[in-house]
């Protein structure tokens, strides 16, 4: 047993759907979330740059003695982790091989959509993950730049001309690819899910990199025998970079529970 917290990570709201898996699946869990608002989003910026952020990440986070981090970025997932993973003793797990697992496993045409941000689409780490996978599928990637501050802004629902307008323009390309599997490649991606389905058709299975991370680290948790005391309530905690107000207020409708005053801002050195 070890009854320490797990941490989270993501550049702003996204992780949070990794973070409602873990609450969910894990009550006598311990989390610490971590959203870099006040740099959000990631997806633009340079390698050095995410490798900068990731590692301040994980060092606030190593802060609060946790036992394992779960990286809810799919930017930080295809473009540092591979880099910076080793150079920590505490466990890390990113998105990108249990979301390309899944993918590789749902999939019947063997036709898979990847979305992501412009470094995540350009890193080829879905596309090289998958071929491992299922040898011989078609991938067929899109960078989707605008979803994160769509997302960030709380524009995710249906009948919001703006965001079914922006779906439209980047995902009509990977419809005529005829795909039967579609990767959300960053975890700000599931919170548009209804708006995507809709516009994908019922045909194509969307596959949420946050939440099958965090089966994905149940699993070895519960292998390693570190799950903490089944008889405790878990505590959780929320830190963001920039003001709580707008944070706690979109994160509350995303956990579907009220996080008010569970929110603290700090800065990353």
């Amino acid at each position: 047993m070890d009854n320490r917290p797990i941490g989270v990570f993501d550049s702003g709201l996204g992780g949070l759907t990794a973070m409602r898996k873990l609450v969910e699946a894990m009550p006598n869990e311990d989390l610490i979330y971590l959203g870099d608002t006040g740099r959000v989003p990631y997806g633009g910026r340079s390698k050095d740059t995410i490798i900068k952020y990731a590692r301040q990440d994980i060092e606030f986070l190593l802060g609060h003695d946790i036992k394992a981090i779960v990286v809810a970025c799919g930017t930080v997932s295809t473009v540092a982790l591979e880099q910076i993973s080793g150079e920590y003793d505490t466990p890390i797990f990113g998105v990108v091989e249990p979301t390309a697992w899944k993918a590789a496993k749902l999939t019947a045409s063997g036709r898979i959509g990847i979305i992501g941000t412009v470094n995540s689409v350009n890193s080829g780490a879905y596309d090289r993950a998958i071929q491992r996978f299922r040898p011989g599928s078609y991938t067929f990637s899109k960078a989707c730049p605008l979803f994160v501050p769509l997302v960030e802004n709380g524009r995710v629902n249906r009948g919001d001309r703006v965001i079914e307008l922006v779906v439209e323009e980047y995902l009509s390309e990977l419809r005529e690819q005829e795909i039967d599997t579609l990767i959300l490649g960053c975890t700000h991606y599931p919170l548009l899910s209804d708006v995507i389905s809709d516009f994908m058709g019922s045909g194509v299975k969307l596959v949420s990199p946050g939440e099958e991370t965090a089966e994905y680290l149940i699993k070895k948790l519960r292998q390693a025998d570190a799950l903490a005391q089944p008889d405790r309530p878990g505590r959780h905690r929320y830190y963001v970079t920039d003001s709580t107000e707008g944070f706690e207020r979109l994160a509350s409708l995303f956990m579907d529970s009220d996080i008010s005053g569970e929110v603290s801002q700090t800065e990353l050195f």
